[in-house]
């Protein structure tokens, strides 16, 4: 952990302060290209290969059953399914309220335009598994596309050493309403919800966190053509804490490593009015570093974390608006007048009784939130992420009379003849 005094620092010092852990040590781009092709060209074939070859497992057949997705959730102890109940019903408040509508204006007598709403035709929402099945992220997307009214939703997820996917991944796809689930994971799933094969269907749209080859995966088949959007850039996670002498240091140290045992290459910051508050958030991380069942994660993750004094809460959002980071968490006394200062974060945890794992899982909000910087203009999941809008126009004689010399004017300054033509040629009519 390195503690640093914003002050003392030059700008070259400060600007290394804010830099990201170096995520392209381990370049697979040539790898999962590799997987791409070979999927767009063999198809489920070419999936059931690589499920051997990187998950070890003979995969018989790619479409989890309905009744193996039913006892998924008929399985789970009850508190489960009430924790389950709960998180589904609080992003689902959440989203609601976003759902945009047509709008309508009349420009001009006679001229009026609207925007219309629509859902996305078909999505793929891919959700890791393994040692930490991350089944929020599952709720995170299905949620809104259900929302949106998305026509085909579909899952995909890697097998565990049973040859199967995770049942809590199985459950929250249950609750969720999401029919079409597939067992398989990495680049190839991707590649497979991009371009289609037999069994998994083409999307519009690929949403979901994944590793460097899942990752790589999305960005690449976004870029092809032909094939589909994606949500977001995603990079490791991270977290902003803001903390005054106000603040319960041991609280501060577990929302930093919350976010710590994500991932080795997670980043967590803390900026602190005094070295007091440093000296004993430090204290405290190392204490409670100490119980936690990845501890190993979590320690390479604080290799890359800033423990950062500041002298004013004026320096604390200058900061905090040129590191853009993913979660922000102001633990100050005046923590919501904070907030007003915060131009670009991905979600804001205000207060001290508002810990990161709040909106993680069941505050309401989405958790799926621009990385690495992308928060100065990403924004996080929404219903909206899962929308396209469609503009109209229709515009009367009169109404066409009148601007027409507008509409002339500017297509001849274009040199763009034939545009000012299909204008004269219904004005002469």
């Amino acid at each position: 952990m390195k503690i640093l005094n914003w002050s003392e620092l030059s700008l070259v010092e400060q600007a290394v302060a804010l830099q990201r852990p170096n995520v392209e040590s381990m370049d697979v781009s040539a790898d999962v290209a590799k997987i791409i092709a070979t999927v767009k060209q063999n198809g489920d074939a070419g999936i059931i290969a690589f499920t051997k070859q990187f998950d070890g497992v003979q995969a018989e057949k790619l479409l989890v059953s309905a009744d193996e997705i039913d006892a998924a959730w008929q399985e789970l102890a009850n508190d489960i399914k009430a924790a389950l109940r709960r998180a589904y019903y609080n992003i689902e408040k959440f989203h609601r309220v976003q759902i945009p509508l047509d709008t309508e204006v009349e420009i001009e007598p006679g001229l009026v335009c609207k925007r219309l709403v629509r859902p996305l035709d078909s999505v793929g929402i891919y959700v890791p598994g393994g040692s930490a099945p991350l089944f929020s992220s599952l709720l995170m997307a299905a949620i809104p596309a259900k929302l949106a009214k998305v026509r085909q939703i579909i899952l995909t997820s890697p097998p565990a050493k049973n040859g199967k996917v995770a049942p809590i991944i199985l459950a929250a796809a249950k609750i969720c309403g999401v029919k079409e689930v597939y067992c398989v994971g990495g680049a190839q799933a991707i590649a497979a919800m991009a371009f289609g094969t037999k069994t998994i269907p083409k999307v519009n749209k690929i949403f979901g966190p994944g590793n460097d080859w899942v990752n790589g995966a999305k960005m690449q088949v976004a870029q092809m053509s032909g094939g589909p959007a994606i949500d977001l850039p995603a990079g490791p996670s991270e977290v902003m804490v803001l903390a005054d002498g106000s603040a319960n240091s041991a609280w501060v140290a577990a929302d930093l490593l919350s976010q710590a045992e994500h991932d080795p290459q997670s980043q967590v910051v803390l900026l602190a009015l005094n070295m007091k508050v440093i000296n004993e958030v430090k204290s405290d991380l190392q204490a409670q570093l100490k119980t936690l069942s990845r501890q190993e994660v979590a320690n390479a993750s604080l290799k890359n974390s800033r423990l950062i004094v500041v002298n004013s809460y004026e320096q604390m959002l200058d900061i905090c608006n040129r590191y853009a980071p993913e979660h922000l968490i102001i633990n100050t006394a005046n923590a919501d007048e904070l907030v007003k200062g915060v131009q670009n974060a991905g979600s804001i945890f205000v207060g001290a009784n508002t810990p990161e794992a709040l909106g993680d899982y069941a505050s309401g909000t989405n958790h799926v939130l621009p990385t690495n910087g992308a928060a100065r203009s990403y924004s996080g999941l929404g219903v909206e992420s899962f929308m396209k809008f469609i503009t109209v126009q229709k515009a009367s004689k009169d109404a066409l009379s009148s601007i027409a010399p507008t509409l002339q004017k500017m297509a001849h300054l274009e040199g763009l003849d034939a545009h000012a033509k299909a204008i004269s040629v219904r004005l002469e009519t």
